[in-house]
């Protein structure tokens, strides 16, 4: 028996299958757990994978910063502000399907098929970045959006940076 089920990204032990994702992308993941963990969440939750994104210097995220006009330390310390919760702190987390949010369950899985729709195997931190901001309902693009930033903007300067590639 196989220790994995037919297409899904997590083994059958809950864990993500890590032959999908690239060195940068395995980064950014184990960052977000980081940062749910310091902001007191029981779970991983998509701004926590957006402050992984930012919190592991990948060269194609600065550069969609900087396309943005952003400074990724300065977003990532405005999302950390945003989302702590006053609380008790949590355990350790582990990067198990069990201590991800259903919406984090649904942007992975997304993330892997724009990767697949690509032609690549494995996910990027711009496949994470591209699905955070046009997924139903994302938290982060709705972030973006109380400031006057449209998701389909954030989207365009991803769509950029992955076809130019970080300068």
């Amino acid at each position: 028996m196989s220790d994995q089920p037919d297409n899904d990204i997590f083994q059958l032990n809950g864990r993500l299958r890590p032959e999908i994702t690239d060195e940068a992308m395995s980064r950014a993941l184990r960052d977000s757990l980081g940062h749910a963990r310091s902001t007191n969440w029981d779970s991983v939750r998509t701004p926590h994978l957006f402050m992984g994104l930012l919190g592991t210097g990948d060269p194609t995220v600065e550069e969609w910063a900087h396309r943005l006009g952003a400074d990724t330390a300065r977003l990532l310390d405005q999302f950390r502000d945003l989302f702590q919760q006053d609380a008790a702190p949590v355990p350790p987390l582990v990067l198990n399907r069990e201590f991800l949010s259903d919406n984090v369950l649904r942007v992975l899985r997304e993330s892997y098929t724009r990767c697949q729709d690509c032609g690549r195997d494995q996910m990027t931190p711009l496949d994470l970045l591209i699905t955070l901001f046009t997924t139903h309902n994302s938290i982060v693009a709705e972030c973006f959006e109380r400031i006057g930033v449209t998701a389909a903007r954030l989207t365009e300067l991803a769509v950029m940076v992955e076809q130019d590639g970080p300068v």
